[in-house]
This record gives C-alpha cells, structure tokens and sequence, in this order.
C-alpha cells in the first residue's frame, strides 16, 4: 500500500481530527497526558507534575502546559 493510498482511505477521519484542532504530532504524547491525569487525581501540584513530565518526556515545560490545555479542551460539536 502506498502513501497515497492510506492518506486517501483515511481521508475523512484525518479531516475531521483537523477540524477539531488535533495534531497528528500529539499521538506521541498521549502517555503524557496519561501520566498527568493519573498524578492530578493523587492530588500532585501542577508545579511538580510540569517538572516531572518535563524530565520524563524530555520536552520543555512550555510545551508540557501546552499539551494538557489541549488534550483537556472539549472537541468543537461540529468536528465531531
């Protein structure tokens, strides 16, 4: 199966992920989010949750906030 192919079977999944704001990036951090909502519920500080998933994911705390605003945010009705 080529590119072409799977992109073309997948076409209407992909556009409607798009329009609701996913990345296809974000797949590889869906372990993050995992581990964030975990030490959320044990009543962790947001502070020491950045920290850890900072040093656990090698990505920069910036991008740690990021993600869990994005991957907490409710999907738009319309893309869905």
């Amino acid at each position: 199966m080529t590119y072409y192919e799977i992109i073309k079977l997948s076409k209407e999944p992909i556009d409607r992920l798009n329009s609701a704001g996913f990345r296809l990036e974000d797949c590889q951090y869906l372990a993050l989010y995992e581990d964030y909502k975990r030490m959320h519920e044990a009543g962790d500080k947001m502070t020491y949750i950045v920290s850890v998933l900072h040093d656990r994911y090698h990505v920069c705390e910036r991008k740690v906030y990021d993600l869990i605003k994005r991957f907490g945010r409710h999907c738009t009705i319309g893309a869905v």
